[in-house]
């Protein structure tokens, strides 16, 4: 339709509804002129006949009606949401305008004004439409393209819903939500799933790779920084935490923060505000933090790497995010669905995955979790031509490298013969320790999940103090 500069306003389709006589006159043949299909409307109940029969782009709209006020038209659902809305008001009508933007208005005209604004005001309101569209899209085909939850996730889903609701009674000063997993198992995922159908969907949502900042940049980046408050701070700068205020703030791996800035994130979650680098002023911040992490935090705690009263404070909506491996079948709808979306993405033909692959993906261990199954999909994509995948690499190294089934003499092997070999019960409950470990990487309580014991069990066994036999 054109840029903001153009004044032709040909296309368009608009009903001005107004009781001034000449003004409405006067209007009309303006946008006429500029080759708009134009009606007008003197009332309200002239204005919803009109509107009842035709569908326009944009309704100009007088506030003040003889019959009644124009922001009815609004209220009651008349003006389609098709539809933008551009308020007329007379001098000192500030409040009313005000109004209808709350009500959905896109702009408003202050009368008497100069008709030769109203291009420049139509192709605003339009580039505010489909600035709203763009972004409506952009969530929508988020949704469809964001966490798969299937069956075996129902619980986790029930348990964000909860959180969900939590977060509509509330609305301010939503808690905190710590979520817990292995690499490549969806956390981001969930923490965005989160942000996008909660209250503050329409607020900013920012992310940080805790793990990526550099102690010396960590505090100026999360809390801001007054200028000259040292050595490059030529200007002052806002913090995420700032940046986030109103809406989400996600810190991805916290446990990788330095004692001294989780000390710093304790304060801003406890007081609700924040103080910049080399600043006096307190500044309040209302933010829904979500936090991350693929370790242990209470491991991490009795190390000394994490404060315990920062884990009490985090440790409010806990969410675990099992691993790809526990997730049963789904693994293969998962693999459908993500296989699907690439060939999509790829302008390839959708492929099939054979039944052998099927078992080779369920055998499969997965240790780098969902994104090394969407990896291991569009390797299989970009490097082989077949109309169906087998996964056959999957068993000739990830599979046996993993499980450990390297040859014969190995015991973990379906074909080790126990009456011919040596085995030490004792070595195998430590290598398995070890294995689970590996695949978990490096959790402690994922291992102990694995294996159908205690965290405290897998610790027992890493710290060797145990005595010889036991």
């Amino acid at each position: 339709m054109g840029n903001s500069n153009d004044t032709s306003l040909a296309g368009f389709s608009i009903l001005v509804v107004d009781d001034e006589a000449m003004l409405r006159r006067r209007l009309i043949a303006h946008l006429k002129a500029l080759g708009a299909d134009v009606a007008g409307a003197e009332t309200l109940e002239a204005a919803r006949h009109k509107l009842s029969d035709t569908e326009y782009d944009f309704l100009l709209l007088d506030i003040h009606l003889p019959d009644g006020v124009g922001l009815e038209l609004i209220r009651e659902g008349t003006v389609s949401e098709n539809t933008g809305v551009v308020v007329m008001t007379a001098q000192g009508g500030v409040e009313g305008a005000v109004e209808s933007i709350q009500l959905g208005a896109l702009d408003y005209l202050v009368k008497p004004f100069d008709p030769e604004l109203l291009p420049l005001v139509m192709h605003r309101a339009r580039q505010m439409r489909q600035s709203s569209r763009v972004s409506e899209h952009e969530r929508e085909s988020e949704d469809e393209s964001g966490f798969y939850f299937g069956r075996s996730l129902a619980p986790l889903r029930e348990r964000l819903d909860r959180i969900i609701a939590a977060d509509n009674r509330l609305q301010l000063n939503l808690p905190p939500v710590l979520i817990a997993g292995e690499t490549g198992s969806g956390k981001s995922t969930i923490a965005r799933w989160l942000h996008r159908n909660g209250p503050r969907a329409d607020q900013p949502m920012i992310e940080v790779n805790c793990s990526a900042l550099p102690d010396s940049l960590a505090e100026s980046e999360l809390f801001g920084s007054e200028k000259g408050a040292f050595t490059d701070a030529r200007a002052t700068r806002q913090g995420l935490f700032e940046a986030a205020h109103g809406g989400t703030l996600f810190l991805d791996e916290i446990p990788s923060l330095s004692p001294a800035i989780q000390s710093k994130v304790l304060t801003a979650i406890e007081d609700r505000n924040i103080r910049r680098i080399g600043g006096t002023r307190q500044i309040e911040v209302d933010v829904r933090l979500i936090t991350a992490t693929n370790r242990d935090l209470h491991d991490a705690v009795a190390s000394g790497e994490f404060r315990e009263d920062l884990l009490h404070r985090l440790d409010l909506f806990r969410i675990i995010l099992p691993s790809l491996r526990e997730r049963g079948e789904d693994i293969l709808l998962l693999a459908e669905r993500l296989l699907v979306q690439l060939c999509q993405r790829h302008r390839l033909p959708v492929r099939r995955i054979t039944e052998e692959g099927k078992q080779r993906l369920m055998a499969y261990r997965w240790p780098g979790n969902v994104r090394e199954l969407a990896h291991e999909l569009e390797r299989g994509l970009v490097f082989e031509d077949s109309a169906s995948m087998d996964f056959s690499r999957l068993s000739s190294s990830g599979a046996q490298a993993i499980s450990g089934m390297a040859d014969s003499s190995d015991w973990l092997n379906p074909g080790y013969d126990f009456t011919k070999e040596e085995f030490v019960l004792e070595d195998a409950v430590n290598r398995l320790v070890q294995v689970a470990l590996k695949q978990s990487g490096g959790n402690a309580s994922a291992a102990a999940r694995m294996l159908g014991v205690t965290r405290d069990f897998i610790r027992y066994r890493l710290h060797g103090d145990r005595k010889d036999g036991q």
